[in-house]
C-alpha cells in the first residue's frame, strides 16, 4: 500500500506523456485525481496504524540490485505523520495552479507528480540507498518548475539551488558507500545500521558529510543563501512544496540518521549545531524584517522557523524533541498557507512588493481573513496549531539551557512582529492603488483550498494529541537510540581519561 503511495503520481505522470497538451481540462482534473489519491491511502495506512509500535510498520521489501540494495519501504509514526503532510499539500498545490499556469501545462502538472513521488520517497525509505536515490530524484522536477515556470530570476535560482543541493548530497553518497562496505551482509537497512560501532575518527567525517546535506535542506545558517532566491523565483506550487515539504527533510535526516548514526561526532558538534540553530532563528527574523517582497520575507521566515525545530531536536529533551516534530508538520501547513495566499494576491496584483500594496482588505475580505489566520497559526497564537509545537520546544530548551530558549523565545517574538508588519502593510491602511478596488474576491476553488488548512489550524491546536499519539512512541525510540549510544560514548570516553 505504500508503494501505491509514493508512485501513483509518477504513474500519472507517465500517462500525462500520451496526452494531447491541447486539452488542458483533463490534464488539470486528471492531475488532481492522482495527487490527491496518495491522500486517502495514507489516511487508510493512519486507520490502521498501531501508535503503541515504535518501530516501521506496512514494510514492502524486495530484491531490487543485490548486494545489500533492497526495495525496502515503511513508515513509523514520524514517516507516517510526514507522508500525510505530503500528501494533503501536494493536491492543494496542483489545484492552486489553475490560474496560474498559462504555458506548457501538461509538462507542468507531469513535474508536480514527479515531485511528490520524490518526496514520498524520501519518507517512506528504510534502505539509505533508496533514501539517496529518492532524495536525488526530487531534485530533478524541482530543478524544472524553478527554471522553466520561476520568475524573471530563475536560471540563477535554479543553478544555485541544484548546486548546494547536490554538494552535499555526493558527499553523503561517500558516506552511504562506507555504510554497504563495512555493514555487515552490506546490509543499508537503516535499523541494522544504528547498531555498528564506528571508530570515532570516521564518525567525524561520516557526520560531517550526513550533517552537511542535511543543513542545506533545512536550510541551516550560514547554508541558507539558496533558499530565499529558489522561494522568489519559484511558482506558487514550488513555494508551498519547497516550504512545506522539502525543508522537512533537513530535519528528517537528522533525527532518523545523523544523529543515532554518529553519537561521538553528534555530542562533538553539538554546542556548534545548537549556535547555528539560534543564529539561524535570530538571522532569519532580522532579515525577514527587511525584505519588500512578501514572498522573500516568507522564506527568511522559514529559516528562522527551522531554525527553532532543530534546536528542539538537537538538544534531546523529550519535550523538545517531541516540539520540533511537531513542529515541522506545523510549519509545512502555516507557511504552505502563506506562499498560497501570496500567490492568490500575485495573481490579482501582479506583484509582491508590500510598498505597492495596502488596504487589499477592503476588495479581498475574504483572503484577509484567511490571511489573518494563516499569520496567527505561524506566529504561535495559542489555540492554533503553531502554539504547541513552540510552546514543547521552549520547554525543553528552558530544561537544557535557558540560554537557548531565551533565543527561540526571542525568535518567535520577532516572528509575530514581521508577520504581523507584513500584514498591515498588505491588508491594512488606505488602498494605494484605485485599481485595486476592482479585484476579485476569492474563488470557490481557492477558498475549498484554504478551508481544509485552516480546520487543521485548529485541529492541530486544540486537540495535538490526536497527531502526537501517533508518532510519540516512535519519536521516543529514535531518541533513546541517540541518547543511549550517546551515553555509551560518554563512558568509553570518561574509562580512556582515566
Amino acid at each position: 500500500m505504500i508503494s501505491a503511495l509514493i508512485f501513483l503520481p509518477a504513474a500519472a505522470a507517465i500517462f500525462l506523456l500520451f496526452v494531447p497538451e491541447e486539452k488542458n481540462r483533463f490534464i488539470k482534473g486528471f492531475s488532481l485525481i492522482f495527487s490527491s489519491l496518495p491522500l486517502f491511502l495514507g489516511l487508510w495506512l493512519l486507520a490502521r496504524f498501531d501508535p503503541t509500535y515504535p518501530l516501521p510498520q506496512f514494510a514492502e521489501v524486495a530484491r531490487w540490485i543485490g548486494s545489500g540494495l533492497f526495495y525496502h519501504v515503511g513508515a513509523d509514526g514520524i514517516s507516517l505523520m510526514l507522508l500525510l503532510l505530503t500528501s494533503f499539500l501536494s493536491p492543494l498545490a496542483v489545484a492552486s495552479s489553475f490560474n496560474y499556469i498559462k504555458e506548457r501545462q501538461k509538462e507542468y502538472y507531469i513535474m508536480l507528480l514527479l515531485l511528490q513521488t520524490g518526496m514520498a520517497g524520501v519518507f517512506a525509505a528504510q534502505n539509505l540507498f533508496l533514501f539517496y536515490i529518492f532524495w536525488e530524484a526530487m531534485l530533478i522536477p524541482m530543478y524544472f518548475l524553478i527554471g522553466i515556470w520561476g520568475g524573471e530570476r530563475k536560471l540563477y535560482a535554479t543553478v544555485k539551488f541544484v548546486l548546494y543541493t547536490m554538494v552535499g548530497s555526493l558527499l553523503m553518497l561517500v558516506g552511504i558507500i562506507y555504510f554497504w562496505k563495512t555493514s555487515p551482509g552490506h546490509s543499508l537497512y537503516f535499523y541494522n545500521l544504528y547498531s555498528l560501532n564506528i571508530p570515532p575518527g570516521t564518525q567525524i567525517l561520516l557526520f560531517l558529510a550526513f550533517a552537511l546535506a542535511f543543513a542545506i535542506k533545512v536550510p541551516l545558517f550560514p547554508f541558507h543563501t539558496w533558499l530565499p532566491d529558489a522561494h522568489t523565483e519559484a511558482p506558487t506550487a514550488g513555494s508551498v512544496l519547497l516550504a512545506g515539504v522539502l525543508l522537512k527533510m533537513g530535519g528528517y535526516g537528522f533525527l532518523r540518521l545523523a544523529m543515532p548514526l554518529f553519537p561521538y561526532a553528534f555530542r562533538l558538534f553539538l554546542p556548534y549545531l545548537v549556535v547555528l540553530a539560534i543564529v539561524s532563528i535570530i538571522y532569519g527574523a532580522a532579515m525577514a524584517f527587511v525584505q519588500e517582497d512578501a514572498k522573500r520575507l516568507v522564506a527568511y521566515s522559514s529559516v528562522s522557523h527551522l531554525g527553532v525545530v532543530m534546536l528542539g531536536l538537537f538538544l534531546l529533551s523529550f519535550k523538545s524533541y517531541m516540539g520540533g516534530i511537531y513542529q515541522m508538520l506545523n510549519h509545512g501547513l502555516s507557511t504552505g498557507a502563506l506562499f498560497l495566499l501570496i500567490g492568490m494576491l500575485y495573481e490579482r496584483t501582479h506583484t509582491r512588493d508590500m510598498g505597492k500594496l495596502g488596504g487589499l482588505a477592503k476588495p479581498l475580505p475574504a483572503l484577509a481573513a484567511f490571511l489573518s489566520v494563516t499569520v496567527f497559526s505561524s506566529i504561535g497564537l495559542p489555540g492554533l496549531n503553531g502554539f504547541v509545537g513552540e510552546f514543547l520546544v521552549f520547554l525543553g530548551s528552558f530544561q537544557v539551557s535557558k540560554t537557548a530558549g531565551a533565543f527561540a523565545a526571542l525568535g518567535v517574538i520577532l516572528s509575530a512582529v514581521y508577520l504581523l508588519w507584513m500584514y498591515r502593510r498588505v491588508m491594512q491602511g488606505p488602498v494605494k492603488n484605485p485599481a485595486y478596488m476592482d479585484l476579485p474576491g476569492m474563488s470557490l476553488r481557492e477558498i475549498l483550498i484554504m478551508v481544509p488548512i485552516v480546520i487543521l489550524f485548529f485541529w492541530m491546536g486544540i486537540y495535538p494529541r490526536f497527531f502526537m499519539g501517533k508518532f510519540e512512541k516512535s519519536a521516543r525510540f529514535m531518541m533513546e537510540i541517540t541518547q543511549q549510544k550517546y551515553k555509551i560514548v560518554s563512558i568509553v570516553e570518561q574509562g580512556g581519561a582515566k
